[in-house]
């Protein structure tokens, strides 16, 4: 049975659970936001002129957590209620964030860092695989996933600047206070979720669990159907072309353009903003057919994007870099809807999980290339990086696409497992 839309990208709003499992969300990334900043000011008075070391050392690690511990964590979301883990990692991840005022050296950044993100690994799958239970009307679970894209955008673009004007006024370390303190609002809207956020109570198990092979049992769902394997590849593209882009761009902005870091600012803002677009806009594809044509546009889009990146002025850059963001969400949305409309619901917990994982795993690949370029490629190292992600789309089309099936039959969560307000 295929789902239709609702083509209002707030109609998922209307469920009570979903707000409030929305609005726990919005809270905890804009306190993300404030981790990111807070960090990036210590690193400068750790590091100083070597603080992008550290930086990039604690991004590494933090993909790191993600790889490790995000199939485990997709594994636990369908065995624990998901509410528990919820508010779990809230609470702790706030005793996390309540530590770093106090650090006195770059190694306890790097030790507190990879601790925060191993709960981030479990909060996020356990959070995706929520969604469409918390979600009553089945036509509402593209936009509820849109949305929570696209507030996770425009809060990575707007979120940086709130948290700067709080760090101007309370100081570098008195942020990560107010961060600790949006963690525990977050858990107070999940503690009023109902109690159980599973397809259906488990029974107890008797035997000892299988805990591996219910991850390699996520890994085999998220590669078994034709179109979510096909949109998982897609995003390895995207996170090519979107490495070189966040590791690229403030050199281009200072060391060739010889601009400051506001302008850097604004280019990355206007990355965010059409990111944020392209989420609300991909919310409104009703159909499988629709989800690919979207991975195909926003695939070859972002490419050919970057590729013009070394030889544009600071103006024509902005917007340049606005239709990159855009097409780079354009890529990487469909994978989550695609999980929840395809892949039975029982099972979303361990396939989100691994779709954590894997995600990441390209980032992990994508900032290397992204670094050699720029070092070893420099007034170029967007054109490289171009021609090696449009090289890797073709071939993924050339291996992929023709297995793909626009008319796979869509699964929806069985209406009757949907909770209790």
């Amino acid at each position: 049975m295929k789902a239709a839309i609702n083509k209002n990208p707030f109609a998922s709003l209307g469920d009570k659970i979903f707000l409030r499992l929305y609005l726990s969300q919005t809270i905890s990334l804009l306190g993300d936001a404030f981790t990111w900043v807070g960090i990036a000011l210590l690193a400068f008075q750790f590091g100083g002129k070597h603080s992008a070391v550290i930086l990039s050392t604690a991004l590494t690690l933090r993909v790191t957590a993600f790889i490790i511990f995000g199939p485990y964590a997709g594994v636990l979301a369908d065995r624990i209620d998901r509410k528990k883990i919820l508010y779990i990692t809230h609470f702790v991840r706030m005793g996390i964030v309540a530590c770093l005022p106090f650090i006195t050296a770059a190694w306890q950044i790097y030790f507190l860092i990879f601790l925060l993100n191993i709960f981030n690994a479990f909060f996020t799958p356990a959070y995706r695989a929520a969604i469409p239970l918390a979600i009553k009307n089945k036509n509402n679970y593209s936009s509820g996933i849109a949305l929570s894209n696209a507030t996770d955008q425009l809060l990575s673009v707007l979120g940086p600047g709130l948290a700067g004007v709080v760090a101007v006024w309370l100081g570098a370390r008195q942020i990560f206070f107010v961060d600790a303190a949006s963690f525990i609002i977050a858990a107070v809207f999940i503690l009023t979720l109902p109690s159980l956020l599973l397809e259906k109570a488990r029974p107890e198990i008797s035997v000892e669990p299988r805990i591996w092979q219910d991850i390699s049992k996520g890994t085999r769902l998220l590669f078994a159907n034709k179109a979510v394997r096909f949109a998982l590849f897609i995003e390895l593209v995207a996170a090519m072309a979107g490495a070189q882009i966040l590791v690229n761009t403030v050199g281009y902005i200072e060391g060739q353009l010889h601009l400051t870091g506001r302008q850097y600012g604004y280019v990355m803002a206007a990355f965010g903003l059409g990111a944020t677009i392209a989420a609300f806009v991909s919310g409104n594809f009703d159909k499988s057919k629709n989800r690919i044509a979207s991975l195909l546009v926003g695939g070859g889009l972002v490419c050919v994007s970057i590729a013009f990146g070394n030889f544009l002025a600071f103006i024509p850059l902005l917007v340049l870099w606005l239709i990159a963001g855009f097409a780079q969400t354009l890529a990487e949305t469909p994978t989550q809807i695609l999980i929840a409309e395809q892949v039975p619901v029982e099972e979303h917990g361990k396939v989100y999980g691994a779709h954590f994982a894997w995600s990441h795993l390209w980032w992990a690949f994508a900032y290397p290339v992204a670094g050699f370029t720029g070092l070893y490629f420099q007034n170029r190292e967007f054109l490289i990086g171009a021609v090696l992600s449009i090289a890797l789309f073709f071939l993924i089309i050339a291996i992929f696409y023709r297995k793909v099936t626009a008319t796979t039959e869509i699964v929806v969560p069985n209406p009757s497992t949907t909770l209790p307000i």
